[in-house]
C-alpha cells in the first residue's frame, strides 16, 4: 500500500471514530480523550517494541514484554526508565487494559490499582488509604472501574519519572484526561462506558507501529490529523492550538535558506507543537534538539505529547510552561533556527512595567511595544534568541508592518541593524478561526549578503479548499525560491534597499507598498470603441432622428 493510500485509510477510519463519539462530549473539548488514549497506546506500543527486540537480538524469539508478570518486569524498571524516560508495567499496557475490556470476567492479567511510587517520599501521589481498602485488594475489575484504573496507570506513568532528568517531559501529560469529568456522563457506570469506548475505537485504528512496511509516521499523522479535524470545527479557540500544515512547512523551508547547519529549534509560543514537528520532517536531523515555551496548560501538554508520538526522545526536546515574554525559560540559550505564529495583538504589562524596558530582549530598540499589542515584543525576543548565524520566520499581524508610535521606532531598529531578510504577504483565510491575510517577517542575523529587504507578495499563492484557503507544494516551492534567489519578478516581488525604505517610505513594510499590483481589469480598445461609434452607433443616432422627424412632421400635418 502506497504512503497515501495507508494516510487516506488512515484519516477515513478517524473520521469514522469521531463521528461515533460525537454527542457525548463537544469535539473540541473530547479531543484531550481521543488524544490522551493515542498517546497512551503509543507509550504502551513503545516500550513493548524496545523491550522486545532487546530480547529478540538477544537470542529470546519468543519474549512479549505484555504478557510478562509486573514482578518479573520490575527487573528492568531503571534500565527502561534510562532510555524512554518512563516505565509501564504489563499489567498497565494499553493492549492488556483493552483485552480486559474487550473479555470481560478474564482473571489474567489483572489490572494493579497500587502506583508504583515511593510513598514515603511521594505523598502527593497516595491513594487514599480509605479508597484503596473499599476495594478490598490492589486488583479491581477493569469493565466495572475503568476510571479508577486509568486514573492509577496515568499517575504511576508519571511517577515513574520521578527524580529522573524525564520527569519535566512526563509531569502532568495526562493532567487533561479527566476520567471524573461530568461531562463524560451523569454516572460512573455511563463515564466508564464512554471510556471504554474512546479505548476501543483508538485499538482498532491500524497505525501500523509493528509493521516495517507502513510507510507513514501513523501516530503523529493521526495526531495532526485530529488536531486539524479538531481545530476547524473549533472556531478561533481550535485555531490557538494549531498551524496549518502547510504554513508550518513554509515557515520550515524559509528558516533553512542558507541556513544549514542546524543544531536546534526554537518557538516561543509553540502551541500544540505543530511548528516544531514540521521543522523536524522539512530537516530531517536526527541529532536536533527541540525547545519551546507555552502559556496555556492544555496546549502544553498537547505539545509535549505530540513531540512523544512522533518519536522525539525525552532528551531531544525541552518544553516549558510559562509567559514567555516576563518569563522566558531559555533566555541564556541560542537557536539556529526559530519558527513561530505568536498570539496576535495581544496584550502584556509594556510600558507599564519598568523592568522591561532594561530587558536585554527590548532594550535595544528604545521603546516597548504598545500595551495592546505585544506583536513586535515577540519578534524582539525571537531576535535576541536568535544565534549569530540563524534565521527565524515569524507569521505577524499585518498591522506591525505599518503602524505609527512605537511599533514604527521598533522596525526602524530592525532595519536600521539589518535583520529584516524578508515580508511575505500570506494569503487570506488560511488559518481556522482567523479569516484575515497574515504575512511572515523573516529575521536573520550576521549571514545577510546585502542591505535590503525582499517584498513577496503571495496573496494569490492557494487553492480554495471549502471555505479556507490552502498553499500546495507548488505556492511554498515558488515564496522559497523567490526567498531564495532575491531578485525582483514583476507583480510578484522586489529587493529594496533599507535606506529607501526608512527614509522615503518612513519604515513601512506594508507589501502593497513596494510590490506592483497586476492590473486584472479588463483593457478597453479605444480604437475599436470609435470604430464602432463612426461605423454603427453614429449612423444609427442618425436614422433614428430622421424617423423622429418624419414622425412629427406627420403629426403636424
Amino acid at each position: 500500500m502506497s504512503e497515501n493510500e495507508q494516510r487516506k485509510q488512515l484519516h477515513a477510519t478517524i473520521w469514522r471514530i469521531a463521528n461515533d463519539l460525537r454527542g457525548a462530549v463537544d469535539g473540541w473539548t473530547f479531543k484531550s480523550y481521543v488524544l490522551g488514549t493515542l498517546f497512551y497506546r503509543y507509550i504502551s506500543e513503545s516500550i513493548c517494541l524496545y523491550i522486545n527486540k532487546l530480547q529478540h537480538d538477544a537470542g529470546f524469539k519468543d519474549f512479549d514484554y505484555a504478557l510478562l508478570s509486573d514482578g518479573e518486569a520490575e527487573e528492568a524498571r531503571e534500565m527502561v526508565v534510562e532510555e524512554k524516560g518512563y516505565f509501564i508495567l504489563p499489567t498497565q499496557l494499553f493492549s492488556n487494559v483493552v483485552k480486559q475490556l474487550r473479555n470481560p470476567g478474564v482473571s489474567s492479567p489483572q489490572i494493579s490499582y497500587a502506583a508504583h511510587y515511593d510513598e514515603s517520599e511521594q505523598s502527593d501521589h497516595l491513594i487514599a488509604a480509605e479508597e484503596r481498602a473499599s476495594y478490598g485488594s490492589n486488583v479491581v475489575s477493569v469493565e466495572e472501574n475503568l476510571n479508577v484504573v486509568l486514573s492509577n496507570i496515568f499517575r504511576s506513568i508519571e511517577a515513574s519519572a520521578q527524580g529522573q532528568p524525564s520527569e519535566e517531559d512526563l509531569k502532568g501529560l495526562f493532567g487533561d484526561y479527566l476520567v471524573d469529568s461530568t461531562t463524560l456522563g451523569r454516572t460512573v457506570v455511563m463515564r466508564n462506558r464512554l471510556l471504554a469506548k474512546v479505548l476501543l475505537a483508538v485499538a482498532d485504528m491500524d497505525l501500523g507501529s509493528d509493521l516495517p512496511g507502513h510507510e507513514i509516521d501513523a501516530f503523529g499523522d493521526a495526531y495532526e490529523y485530529l488536531m486539524q479535524m479538531y481545530a476547524a470545527n473549533a472556531g478561533k479557540s481550535g485555531g490557538e492550538y494549531f498551524t496549518p500544515p502547510a504554513v508550518s512547512r513554509l515557515l520550515a523551508r524559509l528558516a533553512l535558506i542558507g541556513n544549514p547547519a542546524i543544531k536546534s529549534v526554537y518557538d516561543p509560543c509553540c502551541g500544540s507543537g505543530s511548528l516544531l514537528l514540521k521543522f523536524s520532517k522539512t530537516a530531517q536531523n536526527q541529532r536536533l534538539h527541540y525547545y519551546g515555551q507555552e502559556i496555556n496548560p492544555t496546549t502544553y501538554n498537547l505539545c509535549r505529547i505530540n513531540m512523544f508520538l512522533h518519536g522525539i526522545n525525552f532528551e531531544n526536546f525541552d518544553i516549558r510552561l510559562g509567559d514567555t515574554l516576563h518569563s522566558p525559560w531559555h533566555k541564556t540559550m541560542r537557536f539556529d533556527a526559530i519558527v513561530s505564529n505568536p498570539p496576535y495583538s495581544t496584550k502584556w504589562d509594556g510600558e507599564e512595567n519598568p523592568i522591561l524596558i532594561n530587558d536585554v530582549r527590548f532594550s535595544p530598540a528604545g521603546v516597548l511595544a504598545p500595551k495592546s499589542k505585544a506583536d513586535l515584543a515577540f519578534t524582539m525576543h525571537m531576535l535576541y534568541q536568535l544565534a549569530e548565524h540563524g534565521v527565524a520566520a515569524i507569521v505577524e499581524f499585518p498591522g506591525v508592518l505599518y503602524r505609527g508610535g512605537a511599533e514604527q521606532k521598533i522596525r526602524h531598529y530592525l532595519l536600521e541593524q539589518n535583520f529584516i531578510d524578508t515580508v511575505i504577504q500570506l494569503p487570506a483565510n488560511l488559518f481556522f478561526g482567523v479569516s484575515i491575510a497574515t504575512c511572515i517577517i523573516v529575521l536573520r542575523k550576521g549571514s545577510k549578503k546585502d542591505n535590503a529587504v525582499l517584498f513577496v507578495d503571495a496573496s494569490n499563492e492557494c487553492k480554495k479548499d471549502g471555505n479556507k484557503n490552502v498553499l500546495e507544494d507548488e505556492h511554498i516551492d515558488r515564496i522559497a525560491q523567490a526567498v531564495k534567489n532575491r531578485v525582483d519578478e514583476q507583480y510578484f516581488c522586489k529587493l529594496v534597499p533599507n535606506a529607501a525604505i526608512i527614509k522615503e517610505n518612513n519604515c513601512n513594510l506594508s507589501i502593497s507598498t513596494y510590490v506592483e499590483q497586476k492590473d486584472t481589469r479588463e483593457r478597453i480598445d479605444i480604437e475599436a470603441v470609435n470604430r464602432e461609434l463612426s461605423e454603427e452607433v453614429v449612423p444609427e443616432v442618425n436614422r433614428l432622428r430622421e424617423e423622429v422627424d418624419k414622425f412629427i412632421l406627420a403629426m403636424e400635418g
